[in-house]
């Protein structure tokens, strides 16, 4: 069977499955989602009795009525998500029925017979509210409207979780941090969210790990984008922090998600506006190393909405500095070299986005985005001087290096979601996304005496594009009041490129183009996917929830150079397709006193990306080159986790146990080897360090994530916790010279604390840090930030004007590493200039209203995840890969996984 019609086939098979489930025969639209039918801590008595879903007389009544209606927060006006909605019958003061709200606080109870009622409201932290007399008659569809709910303020205290609560939320599936309650964040962007997310740890350059792994899959409101291109870290400068709503973190991701990200999925949810009329918000903040402007517009009337955003920031004045003792053994014997050089940063990033949805009844909706990013990275290199000790003779050199990294991105996604009652839903997505980057550096080769007259100059062009395109459907039904059943269907469809050349001139001559010293060549890399999913939850009335899917995904591969030639690591060999079967349970109980207890298990997949496997030689620092290997295959990850979360006392505690196996890991692997690193005219032979990947390791690892808060004189919050692991790494090499293996424990925490004061005032402090990183062949080392922000809301929370200060007593920041093999031994010293001050303003126009006739407020819009390829640190083609990084301010410490 060809790959074509192999994918015809699934897909095919994957409509029918969804054509002959529409009408699924499932039960009633009680069901509320995998471990919401009971809140823990709720309080209840004999007369005023929380209702569970689930445990009501299944020999009731049943007729053709219908109730719907919206949960709101009476103080913040957001919904109220998974609150309990009890049927009490007035006769008896019994319930007989019930449902929870979904995610947009919506609830809808149906088949009512005639009678009259009352609905009780319920949910951790709110009063128990009892609604009038309800009177259901034949045919009645009733809406209640918007109920509001107010905070329950002596069980918040009894408890202590408020205001802290909502800033970290913990649901059955993924922890939540409510990032628009940060005001230290106020003119930052994504990664100074990240920094301050339980299990997450983001390092000086911005790259996100999770529970110590780098191989995470970011998705911006539930969808990858192409936006992420050749840089998580770079990236995430694209996403002001004013403009985050909240960060997930999901460790244990069920079938419905994409196989790929063997640590788990971040998912950045931003702020949107369903409710009726029109707002525009605008942000503007400076400071000493950055500068912001943010601008968001939306207009919603009737059924139809629109939202107009635009996001610019530059950074300036980013200083650094580094060390670099390198030895290595090579043909002409031993060589040491030593080399330092000063370093800056600029950049200009964008971010700029219009948004459509439609609501075409009541059942049914349709939303569309365009997106368009743009990054311009430049780094400089000052001076970078090199002294090189061999046999007791020494050289000098210098140079001068320019990178630049520059992309643009568009996005576009459009969803069609048809709602046949509560909980049963179908959907159709699709997503076409493209990526142009242009990563170029430039270098003035200095002469060795005077380090001032150019000899001649070098430069390495790399152009590369991703494209994407996905098609998606998804099917949900309850089965009877307790269970729910998902499948669906998936397509990813990807076009990579990369192209590359080098060019070499002598003296002050800027003409590259007369002398390339080697063929100019690109990689052409067609990936396409096909998957298959479903997914079954069941909860009991004890409390117990089970959640357990399967997915099956088929990759096809068509690699091929332009030109068929050779490269220093082969030609491309006929790279096999390969199918992949990932299941995933996870199991959940509900223990005295409100506690929770879940145990997970989940086996995930990592694909290569388009920069580990570009070929393309990066020597922008020319005694540490890398380069990517087109022929890397997949890597699999085993996951299992025990988590424990509730109150403690006055102490809400999260406690978890992880252990996590990768086989066939994708690993550097370093060597030696003897490279003119000069000109054609003016060679200079020197023994350098080559890194490049093979799929030779493993890797192990097991620790624990604690977090707690807890909230005091109802005014003053404190929130912190560490994550401890245990690494061991090994490259599976029998070899003297190239093997490698290594193990350590790794320790990271971090500390948040927030005072409100009156009339609008507000204080807030960060901080937090990491130990030393366990590497293949060393570590490296440890970092810390923290900050403090004060703010003041006028004008009824209209406009605030606020300031803040980040690393103040640190000028710089130091970070020592070292990697430790046969061949090479390399010790480096990276100085971060980033202590910083900001002054941020804000202030919206116009208001919003709620409409109980506006659909859209209780439905959620669906989205694209396509969590399918190598991740840590960068994204290509809608999947994030490690790639080969030239450092701004280290360019003597290669990178390793």
């Amino acid at each position: 069977m060809s790959k074509f019609s192999f994918s015809l086939f699934l897909g095919i098979l994957s409509l029918g499955a969804f054509q002959a489930f529409a009408q699924f025969p499932g039960g009633g639209g009680g069901f509320g989602g995998p471990g919401r039918f009971s809140q823990p801590g709720q309080r209840a008595n004999q007369q005023d009795k929380t209702f569970i879903p689930g445990t009501a007389d299944d020999d009731k009544p049943r007729g053709n009525g219908k109730i719907n209606g919206f949960l709101m927060d009476s103080t913040s006006n957001q919904p109220v998500e998974f609150a309990t909605i009890a049927l009490i019958d007035t006769k008896t003061g019994k319930p007989i029925d019930g449902t929870t709200a979904d995610g947009k606080g919506k609830f809808s109870l149906t088949k009512l017979a005639p009678g009259e009622y009352r609905l009780q409201y319920s949910f951790l932290g709110y009063q128990n509210k009892l609604s009038n007399l309800i009177k259901i008659e034949k045919g009645s569809d009733i809406n209640v409207g918007i109920v509001k709910l107010s905070q329950d303020i002596r069980t918040l205290n009894e408890v202590v979780v408020t205001g802290q609560a909502a800033l970290i939320e913990e649901k059955v599936d993924r922890l939540v941090y409510n990032a628009e309650k940060d005001i230290t964040s106020k003119g930052g962007d994504a990664a100074d969210i990240m920094r301050k997310v339980p299990m997450l740890s983001v390092d000086l350059d911005g790259n996100v790990s999770l529970r110590g792994s780098g191989n995470v899959r970011v998705l911006i409101n539930n969808k990858p984008s192409t936006i992420i291109a050749s840089s998580v870290a770079d990236a995430l400068k694209q996403i002001p922090a004013d403009m985050i709503k909240s960060i997930e973190v999901i460790t244990s991701p069920s079938a419905k998600y994409d196989a790929e990200g063997s640590a788990g999925i971040i998912n950045i949810i931003t702020k949107k506006n369903t409710l009726q009329g029109a707002t525009l918000n605008m942000d503007v903040g400076t400071g000493n190393r950055s500068s912001n402007l943010n601008l968001n517009a939306s207009y919603r009337q009737g059924k139809m909405g629109f939202n107009l955003g635009g996001f610019g920031r530059g950074m300036y004045n980013v200083r650094g500095a580094f060390n670099n003792t390198q030895t290595t053994i090579g043909q002409t014997g031993t060589t040491t070299t030593i080399q330092s050089a000063d370093t800056r940063q600029r950049g200009l990033f964008g971010n700029y986005q219009f948004g459509w949805d439609y609501d075409i009844d009541k059942n049914t909706s349709l939303s569309a985005t365009v997106r368009y990013g743009l990054r311009n990275m430049v780094n400089f290199q000052d001076n970078l001087q090199t002294m090189s000790y061999v046999n007791q003779l020494v050289t000098q050199s210098g140079r001068n290096v320019e990178s630049k990294n520059l992309s643009g991105t568009v996005d576009a996604n459009v969803s069609y979601t048809k709602t046949y009652k509560t909980n049963q839903e179908l959907s159709i997505l699709g997503l076409y996304s493209r990526n142009n980057n242009t990563n170029n550096f430039i270098t003035e080769l200095l002469n060795g005496t005077d380090m001032h007259t150019i000899t001649g100059r070098q430069r390495n062009n790399n152009l590369s594009h991703n494209q994407e395109s996905t098609l998606q459907l998804d099917y949900q039904t309850p089965i009877k009041r307790n269970q729910l059943l998902e499948f669906g269907g998936k397509g990813i469809f990807r076009k990579m490129n990369s192209d590359y050349q080098f060019y070499t001139t002598t003296g002050d001559n800027e003409n590259y183009e007369l002398s390339p010293i080697q063929p100019s060549n690109g990689l052409n890399y067609d990936q396409n996917i096909t998957a298959l999913y479903t997914a079954y939850t069941l909860t009991t009335k004890t409390k117990w929830t089970l959640k357990a899917g399967g997915r099956y995904e088929y990759t096809f591969i068509n690699a091929r150079f332009d030109n068929n030639s050779e490269q220093l690591n082969g030609s491309v060999k006929d790279i096999p397709d390969y199918g992949v079967f990932v299941p995933s349970v996870n199991i959940s109980k509900g223990i005295k006193g409100g506690k929770i207890i879940k145990l997970a298990y989940n086996r995930r997949i990592q694909r290569p990306g388009i920069q580990s496997l570009n070929p393309n030689i990066n020597a922008a620092n020319p005694l540490n080159i890398s380069q990517g290997n087109p022929n890397l295959s997949p890597e699999y990850t085993d996951n299992v986790e025990l988590g424990l979360s509730g109150q403690v006392k006055k102490f809400y505690l999260n406690a978890t146990l992880f252990a996590r196996i990768t086989d066939n890991s994708i690993m550097s692997l370093r060597d030696t080897a003897t490279r003119n690193i000069g000109t054609e005219l003016n060679p200079n032979f020197q023994t350098v360090v080559s890194t490049t990947t093979q799929n030779i390791g493993t890797e192990r690892a097991y620790g624990m994530n604690v977090f707690t808060n807890v909230t005091l004189f109802s005014i003053w919050q404190l929130g912190g916790g560490f994550d401890l692991y245990h690494a061991y790494l090994t490259n599976n090499n029998a070899s003297a010279l190239y093997g490698a293996s290594n193990s350590g424990w790794v320790l990271g925490g971090r500390l948040f604390t927030s005072i409100t004061l009156k009339n609008g005032w507000g204080i807030q402090g960060f901080g937090g840090g990491r130990g030393r990183q366990i590497n293949l062949q060393g570590y490296q080392g440890s970092f810390a930030f923290y900050n403090l922000g004060v703010k003041k809301d006028f004008n009824s929370k209209r406009g605030s004007i606020g300031l803040s200060a980040e690393n103040f007593f640190n000028h710089p920041f130091k970070i020592r590493s070292e990697t430790i093999s046969p061949l090479v031994s390399q010790r480096s010293v990276n100085s971060m200039y980033n202590a910083g001050v900001r002054v941020n303003f804000s202030y919206r126009l116009g208001k919003m209203s709620m409409d109980g006739s506006g659909f859209s407020l209780g439905r959620r819009k669906k989205s694209i995840n396509n969590d399918d390829q190598k991740s840590g640190g960068d994204d290509n083609g809608g999947g994030a890969v490690q790639q080969p990084q030239t450092q701004p301010a280290g360019g003597g410490r290669p990178r390793q996984k």
